[in-house]
């Protein structure tokens, strides 16, 4: 099984203006982040909005994503979903088209580590060959317990951690050696997860300023850590703000800005309206965005 690593996109999913999937942007925004040398894409996440699309829509982007990379860099696709068997189709479809890997969230609903195990093992089991991540985000499931009990599953390869917390994510980092990756999922913490042994990211802002975390890495790699905190400083103000202005509906505005219109965000996610672009871009500004997004 591969260790994949390096600076990944959570790739965003446009949208028309009828709500439905925009391939010719999809096309466009794939190109231009393989341009910017990624590493690799993680698509259909929570960026990506899978959860909230139909198996067709999430097929469709995942066929196109495929087709534009052309095994240039690895694809990694969220297949979880609340239907199991909507999840193991969605898997029986990646391994058909050639992903590199497959992943899923922890469901909202589970009864215990038995059942997210039962859930986990079932996608696992309709593909044995494909290489299998779990996805910890948010949720009072213990992730190194859970981690621990996934292991059982031959095609585990790792997870994605969207947490804050570097004691868990430093536990997660040694449960194996070979064969073994575990990508920090939370922007803000780029360089605490590097310096805690990650080895790659995965991350919403990396789909308009990918360079900066790669040189985020870098400079944790090589040992200039207030470099990379002054970057990382740099990179979460403009997370910062993004947020405070409704996050997914900021994204697909902060796209359109450097030329991606991807239209609104899926439902129940809120649009951020167009009246206040203008607003939200003179505070990104502020920190120096076109620099950002230059790297």
């Amino acid at each position: 099984m591969p260790r994949f690593g390096g600076a990944w996109p959570a790739l965003v999913t446009p949208f028309t203006n009828c709500d439905d999937v925009n391939v010719t942007v999809l096309r466009e925004i794939t190109e231009h982040l393989i341009s910017k040398d990624v590493d690799g894409f993680y698509v259909g996440g929570t960026t990506g909005e899978g959860v909230f699309m139909s198996v067709a829509e999430r097929n469709l982007i995942a066929e196109t994503v495929i087709e534009q990379v052309n095994e240039r860099i690895p694809v990694i696709l969220h297949v979880g979903a609340l239907s199991i068997k909507d999840a193991v189709a969605l898997a029986k479809h990646a391994d058909q088209i050639g992903a590199s890997g497959i992943s899923s969230v922890v469901l909202t609903y589970y009864e215990s580590l038995e059942s997210l195990y039962a859930y986990y093992s079932q996608i696992a089991q309709a593909v044995p060959e494909l290489p299998f991540l779990g996805y910890m985000f948010g949720g009072t499931v213990n992730a190194v317990s859970l981690m621990r009990k996934l292991m059982e599953i031959p095609s585990l390869v790792g997870a994605k951690y969207s947490g804050s917390n570097m004691f868990e994510f430093r536990q997660l980092v040694q449960l194996r050696q070979e064969d073994w990756t575990i990508f920090s999922g939370m922007d803000e913490q780029c360089l605490f997860a590097v310096m805690s042994g990650s080895h790659g990211n995965v991350g919403s802002t990396l789909n308009f300023m990918p360079g900066v975390y790669r040189k985020i890495r870098r400079c944790a790699e090589v040992g200039d850590y207030m470099d990379g905190m002054e970057m990382q400083n740099r990179v979460n103000a403009i997370t910062h703000i993004m947020q405070t202005y409704g996050f997914q509906g900021a994204l697909k505005a902060v796209m359109s800005k450097i030329g991606f219109d991807c239209g609104a965000p899926r439902l129940p996610n809120l649009p951020f309206p167009e009246e206040g672009w203008r607003t939200l871009y003179a505070e990104l500004e502020k920190y120096d965005f076109d620099e950002m997004i230059q790297i």
